[in-house]
This record gives structure tokens, C-alpha cells and sequence, in this order.
């Protein structure tokens, strides 16, 4: 008896163990996946939003790769996934290739900085001429006249100017070489702007993550990376001068400042390349999310709608500790009416 009973309880843990494994199998079938990819600019924001949100819904699981803008746009373009990211928005060119069209929404903003790194010097005033000569190459010390003019009382060091830009295919090189191009006819006529450009000088580095690496172990260096990633990791951010003539220091208040002052048109993408306002940073931007006008699975489209209604609402209460600046409430109003066009 002893034996038929240990045999039964033996062949009853294999079936609960079978079942169990069924089971797993068949609530894994029922998970709705989303993959999404681009921007590395938002991505620390959109790495916490989607976690939140993967965990509020059990039956969702949502996944983005930080791959930068370009490859945003070319998985979006391919259909490889459910939605993209592009800090540079998209041409009207490459969204004419999607069939059934798209639908582009800034769900939060950023500002780009001139991360250093100087031993001793916290506080670095960089005039609007002189920064867009530093990455043409034309200042090359970091004790050149013009730096030592804007920061009387600094000591800088008589060491060459070490440049770090992106390599990879961004829309922080996008919006970052815009604003140059802005402020620098020169710099408009030589290099220009894209996602990717022909750097006159400087180190390439991937992401920025990347840059912001390469900048920490490169005595010397400059580069331009995401306000949230200098924040994040205690980068020193150099002061910048607008278009005022103002010192002004990237921040949450400096980046409303500049948001505020931009009209959203109907296709929802708009640049302030060289804001005006005397408290306005000059190098802020919206950051997209690339969504499909129509999905062929029906529940994935609601819940790409539902998951962008919580990064218009509740998500934006995240943006500032993460060292992103908070949609006004106006623009997130006009940007959740555009959600109705995704089917």
C-alpha cells in the first residue's frame, strides 16, 4: 500500500508540474507584447514609465531599446516594431513611406548641454560665438581669449580642447546641430544639421551614454548630451549664452521658459532653434513617439492608446526627477486629442 501511494503522489506532482507548465505556457500566449526603439535622449524616462506601466498591467509587457533616433525612424520605417522614438521627429519624406501613415507625439521635452570636464572649474560661461567655433575646430584651447573674456576669475588650464560627438544616427545631433546652424552661419554652411553630420573636429562616441563616458575619462573634454544624463551622473554643465545676450544655466524652470513660447502646429512637430525669451535655455526640444495611424491587432492599438494617455498624465509627474521638463498643460491636452487618430 505504502508503495501504490508514494507511486500515486509520484504521478500526481508530474501532473500538477505538467499542468502548471501548460499553464505558464498559455498566460505567456495571452501577454501583449510592445516593442519599441529610437531616441536614447528620453530614454531613462521611457525605461521608467514603461516598467510602471508593464507592472499596473499585468497581461502588457512593454520593451524599448535605446538605439538613437536614425534607427528609430529605420525600425519604424521597416515595421520591425510597434512604435519608434526620433528626437528629430520625421521628414515628411520618410513618413510618405509608412502605408497607412503615422502619427507623431511629443509626450515629453529636454534640454541638450555642454558637458566638460575640467578639474576644479564648476561653473563655465560659454558666449554664443564661441561655442559653435569650439566644434568647427577654430578654438582649440580651453584658455582661448574669448573663453577667458565671459569667466573672469577662472583659471583655465592651457590644454587643448578635446570635442566628443555622437556617431551614431541622433536626434540630440539633430536638434543640437540645428541650434549651431541657428546661431552660426558658418557653422549652417560648413557642417549643417541631420541626425548625422560631418564633425569638422572632435571624437565620436555611441549614444548618450557613450558621450557621457567618453567626457568623464577624457581630461579636457566637451561634448553634448541629455540635461537628465548630465544630472544623473553629475556631469558639470557649462552656462550658455542666449539669444538675449543672458548667462543661462539648462534647468527645469529655463526649459518651461522656452517651452512656453512654442505654438504646437497641427502635425504636432515644432522647433525654437534660437529662442528669444531673456530666461530661456537655448537648446531645448519636444521628443517624439513614432505610433502607426493603424495597427492590424486591434488590442495592441488600445493599449498603445491607453499606455499614451498614462505618459501624458500620470507618467509626466516623473519627467522632473529624471531631469526632463514637464509638458505644459495645454500641450498635453493638444497632444492627447491626437491619440484619437491611432486605430
Amino acid at each position: 500500500m505504502k508503495k501504490i501511494s508514494m507511486a500515486v503522489v509520484f504521478l500526481f506532482m508530474v501532473a500538477s508540474l505538467l499542468i502548471c507548465g501548460l499553464n505558464s505556457e498559455l498566460r505567456a500566449e495571452d501577454v501583449v507584447k510592445l516593442q519599441g526603439a529610437g531616441a536614447t535622449f528620453p530614454a531613462p524616462l521611457y525605461y521608467k514609465w514603461f516598467k510602471a506601466y508593464s507592472a499596473a498591467h499585468k497581461g502588457v509587457q512593454v520593451d524599448y531599446q535605446s538605439v538613437g533616433s536614425g534607427s528609430g525612424i529605420k525600425s519604424a520605417i521597416d515595421k520591425t516594431v510597434d512604435f519608434a522614438a526620433s528626437d528629430a521627429a520625421m521628414t515628411k519624406e520618410d513618413m510618405a513611406k509608412i502605408e497607412g501613415g503615422v502619427q507623431l507625439l511629443p509626450v515629453t521635452a529636454g534640454s541638450i548641454v555642454l558637458s566638460y570636464n575640467l578639474e576644479g572649474i564648476k561653473d563655465l560661461k560659454l558666449p554664443r560665438d564661441v561655442y559653435p567655433d569650439i566644434f568647427l575646430g577654430k578654438i582649440t584651447k580651453w584658455n582661448d581669449a574669448k573663453i577667458a573674456a565671459a569667466n573672469p576669475g577662472v583659471k583655465l588650464p592651457d590644454m587643448p580642447i578635446n570635442v566628443v560627438e555622437r556617431s551614431d544616427g541622433s536626434g540630440t545631433t539633430f536638434v543640437f546641430s540645428k541650434h549651431l546652424s541657428a546661431i552660426s552661419k558658418e557653422f549652417e554652411e560648413k557642417v549643417g544639421f541631420k541626425t548625422t553630420v560631418n564633425w569638422p573636429v572632435g571624437t565620436r562616441s555611441k549614444g548618450n551614454e557613450g558621450v557621457t563616458a567618453s567626457i568623464k575619462t577624457t581630461p579636457g573634454a566637451i561634448g553634448y548630451i541629455e540635461y537628465g544624463f548630465a544630472m544623473s551622473q553629475k556631469m558639470p554643465m557649462a552656462t550658455l549664452q542666449n539669444k538675449s545676450g543672458g548667462f543661462v544655466a539648462a534647468s527645469t524652470a529655463s526649459g518651461q521658459a522656452t517651452l512656453s513660447t512654442i505654438k504646437l502646429p497641427e502635425d504636432l512637430i515644432v522647433w525654437d532653434s534660437d529662442p528669444v525669451g531673456k530666461e530661456d535655455y537655448p537648446i531645448v526640444t519636444f521628443t517624439w513617439l513614432i505610433c502607426y495611424k493603424h495597427y492590424a491587432d486591434a488590442k495592441k492599438a488600445d493599449i498603445i492608446r491607453d499606455l499614451l494617455n498614462y505618459c501624458l498624465t500620470d507618467g509626466q509627474k516623473d519627467a522632473e526627477a529624471l531631469g526632463y521638463i514637464p509638458l505644459p498643460a495645454d500641450v498635453a491636452k493638444k497632444v492627447a486629442a491626437s491619440i484619437g487618430n491611432i486605430k
